[in-house]
């Protein structure tokens, strides 16, 4: 087994603004495992405002796992570096990069290897937080461009509640021809007085859900929210692994799950079946990552109710392919592997 990687710079098409910042690209890292006639391929990508995690903490962590992983299963491999406090995003690089490998040497599809169907629910595409008048001129655009069947408006505006109200309303006019559904994701821009007026107020406007209203480390006020909730709440950075799960069951919907967040598919598939055991919906999601790493998560796309892999469809370029889109589905090729690759 011989581990190796590459960095490669990520530009976005659109600006992403989302509460917490905005991101104009990245720079990912790309894992490769090879076992000298096969080599599967697996993405890192840290988000906005972690670039420094390549140097100083990804690349340092997979080089010294690196030498230790021969002969072992890829879930041994995941439960080693877990304890050792891997970064999840670096995990998820090297976790994928594995199970492309092994589905690789079985000469079976991902998604096969997996006992899954490629069959899945059509991706979400994304509008960050804009002016109304950028949202109202660049919705038209990604809609047309991609043939999305949803939209997912980011709010959390830090101008404030109102401000959320003038952009979801933008969005929805602009969307209006399209005939798509609406969902809203808070990335956890509201107080819990905030998240209660604004859950009602999106319901009256035909809202399918809304994710994480709450800040990462506030899920104390999530009770009081699910109480008479006028429509689904889910939660994506209050559950980055399946133990979480168990902490927000009794007062969520359902949980929004990310490749670079839990570390992978191995415990992408742990929180899956947690998410279930207590009858809760579930999401797949990511961030600013290329096809590499949205193939990884169209391989387990059957398993989801809903499905946020759209972070490919807003690069310019996209420095990998292998990957289709499909009636506004991500679909995973009947390739071995996950399919995707580098172009370059």
């Amino acid at each position: 087994m011989r581990i190796t990687h590459q960095i490669v710079e990520l530009t976005k098409l659109y600006p992403l603004a989302i509460s917490r910042g905005i991101s104009t690209g990245s720079k990912n890292l790309f894992v490769f495992a090879s076992d000298g006639e096969h080599t599967g391929v697996g993405e890192c990508a840290p988000g906005t405002g972690y670039d420094d995690i390549l140097a100083n903490i990804a690349i340092p962590q997979i080089e010294s796992i690196a030498a230790r992983i021969s002969g072992l299963a890829v879930h041994e491999v995941y439960d080693i570096a877990r304890s050792e406090g891997m970064d999840p995003t670096a995990l998820a690089g090297l976790d994928t990069a594995l199970w492309d490998l092994l589905a690789k040497q079985a000469g079976m599809p991902l998604y096969r290897l997996l006992g899954l169907s490629p069959k899945s629910v059509p991706t979400s595409v994304t509008i960050g937080i804009n002016p109304p008048e950028v949202i109202r001129e660049r919705v038209p655009e990604i809609l047309t461009r991609t043939g999305g069947k949803s939209l997912k408006v980011k709010l959390g505006s830090p101008n404030g509640i109102e401000s959320d109200k003038e952009n979801l309303l933008a969005a929805k006019e602009s969307s209006t021809p399209y005939n798509v559904k609406i969902r809203v994701d808070a990335n956890g821009g509201w107080t819990v007085d905030q998240a209660k007026s604004m859950l009602v107020w999106l319901a009256d406007q035909g809202v399918d859900y809304c994710e994480q209203p709450l800040p990462e480390g506030s899920e104390d006020g999530l009770p009081h929210l699910f109480e008479g909730r006028p429509m689904p709440i889910f939660v994506d950075e209050s559950c980055r692994v399946s133990q979480d799960v168990v902490k927000v069951a009794n007062c969520v919907d359902g949980v929004n799950l990310k490749l670079m967040k839990c570390g992978g598919i191995t415990e992408a598939l742990r929180i899956v079946a947690t998410a279930r055991a207590h009858g809760l919906k579930t999401m797949i999601g990511c961030m600013g990552e290329s096809s590499v790493a949205i193939a990884a998560g169209a391989a387990i796309g059957s398993l989801f109710d809903y499905i946020d892999l759209d972070s490919q469809l807003n690069l310019n370029p996209d420095p990998a392919a292998g990957l289709d889109f499909v009636d506004g589905c991500v679909v995973p090729r009947n390739v071995p592997g996950h399919g995707a690759y580098l172009v370059n």
